[in-house]
């Protein structure tokens, strides 16, 4: 094969590398004017070859195609320049590299063209979803001023349909002296429910008594519900002592964790529900009571039914009318009005000025909440009291919550511009191999080039 075989086959491959490139390249002389120009930029600018092709770039800036030139910024710095050009008023990344002869005169410069619709894209719906964030802010915080976005009763704060048809229930059933069966997971507001029911009744006046049936010994609870007699058992007072639901006499007793109460009370709480009275330990004389029996659990009942480890005539007694309060993670619209509810209450108890950054707003609405409203509660408290600056970011969560939270999968535009420096500077590293030389080609200082580095995890 010839010299000018070999000369020619090389040419070919050179062209064939040229015109595959993805990105657009356009090579101009060092006087500016057009000599080579790829498919890929035509494909991106939607200008031709035939445009750009042995004309002077001043021409093509004279004429509107581009609105300035980078190759003239690149023979007056003698340096790599990229800029974001118009070229027929789209918007693309170009960079200009100057290619040096022996003397160290530039003959030609190199100019990569780029499309940046897609980053352009993701910026205005970034911007978009920011405003839309904002102004979703403004609303939440006159949300006590809107009644038509949210209803707020004794601390219940309700913006989503599933909990405003609970608070509607619980207007009726108030009205009424019927049993009530609370329905729900632990941390959910049963007791809040259990409040707002006894304080719109007919008996709000009177004693609203609490018992959880988990929380006190099984031998315990029978003498602490009926009262027992003098010298009932050993240790018992000898003046005797009412029990809760003589104490609660006109009002409502409320038996929260009803699945944990023993089968032989449970027979006994039946005589209350269908006689209204009830005999002391160690008595024998019948004592006439006047309440309203509200019951929650956790746990279900009709599966306890069904095992024998709960009886069925008492299920039936107790859910004459059953209310379930949903979990938080079925109540998405609660979650930020519930949210900035409990960040101001805790301002205003520890006189602190806490905000929320947004993205910790998208991120209870996107987390499960386990714990229901009592964890976010906690939580926020916790937040407002360590967290040293005003406002609160995603970064001063638990590291145990944010594990569990959700995933963001779709990069921010910031994220995107980083992954783009940091590929840059990986290959110019690549390329020169010390960070002087690297630094010398993307037109930067040293200093600032391990600054990035550092910043972009690079090493």
């Amino acid at each position: 094969m010839t010299d000018y075989q070999e000369l020619l086959q090389l040419n070919l491959l050179l062209q064939s590398i040229f015109q595959s490139s993805y990105d657009g390249i356009y090579v101009a002389d060092a006087q500016a004017n057009g000599i080579m120009v790829n498919e890929a930029y035509t494909r991106i600018t939607g200008v031709t070859a035939e445009e750009l092709i042995g004309k002077n770039l001043r021409d093509i800036v004279k004429e509107g195609i581009i609105n300035e030139s980078v190759t003239f910024k690149v023979l007056e710095k003698k340096r790599p320049i990229t800029i974001v050009q118009k070229v027929r008023e789209k918007e693309v990344l170009v960079t200009g590299n100057p290619i040096y002869d022996e003397h160290g005169e530039i003959t030609y410069v190199v100019t990569n063209v780029r499309d940046i619709s897609e980053l352009n894209r993701l910026k205005l719906e970034l911007q978009q979803s920011k405003a839309l964030t904002r102004k979703y802010l403004n609303e939440i915080q006159d949300f006590k001023l809107k009644e038509s976005m949210q209803l707020l009763m004794d601390g219940v704060v309700a913006h989503s349909k599933e909990i405003i048809n609970v608070l509607h229930l619980v207007q009726k059933v108030a009205k009424v002296d019927s049993s009530v069966l609370i329905l729900g997971e632990s941390g959910v507001g049963k007791e809040v429910i259990v409040k707002m029911i006894h304080k719109a009744s007919d008996r709000g006046n009177f004693p609203l008594i609490k018992v959880n049936c988990a929380a006190i010994p099984h031998p315990l609870l029978e003498s602490e519900l009926f009262g027992y007699e003098k010298g009932a058992f050993t240790g018992a007072d000898s003046r005797g002592k009412p029990g809760l639901f003589e104490r609660g006499n006109g009002g409502t007793i409320f038996l929260d964790e009803i699945g944990d109460m023993p089968l032989d009370l449970q027979v006994k709480l039946l005589r209350v529900l269908q006689e209204f009275e009830i005999t002391r330990v160690g008595g024998r004389e019948s004592i006439k009571v006047d309440v309203r029996v509200i019951s929650a659990t956790h746990k279900q009942l009709d599966k306890l039914v069904e095992k024998g480890e709960f009886r069925h005539d008492l299920y039936y007694r107790l859910n004459i009318v059953p209310i379930k309060i949903p979990p938080l993670r079925e109540r998405k619209a609660d979650i930020a009005p519930l949210a900035y509810f409990f960040l101001n209450k805790t301002n205003e108890r520890y006189g602190f000025n806490k905000k929320f950054h947004p993205e910790v707003i998208s991120f209870m609405e996107h987390y499960e909440w386990p714990g229901n409203i009592r964890e976010m509660e906690n939580l926020i408290e916790r937040l407002v009291v360590t967290v040293d600056q005003d406002e609160i970011q995603i970064h001063d969560l638990p590291l145990s919550l944010t594990s569990q939270g959700p995933q963001m999968t779709e990069s921010s535009l910031k994220e995107l511009i980083e992954e783009v420096e940091r590929k840059t500077i990986e290959q110019k590293l690549a390329e020169h191999r010390t960070t002087r030389k690297t630094a010398r080609v993307l037109g930067i200082s040293q200093s600032a080039l391990v600054k990035k580095m550092q910043r972009l995890g690079i090493k």
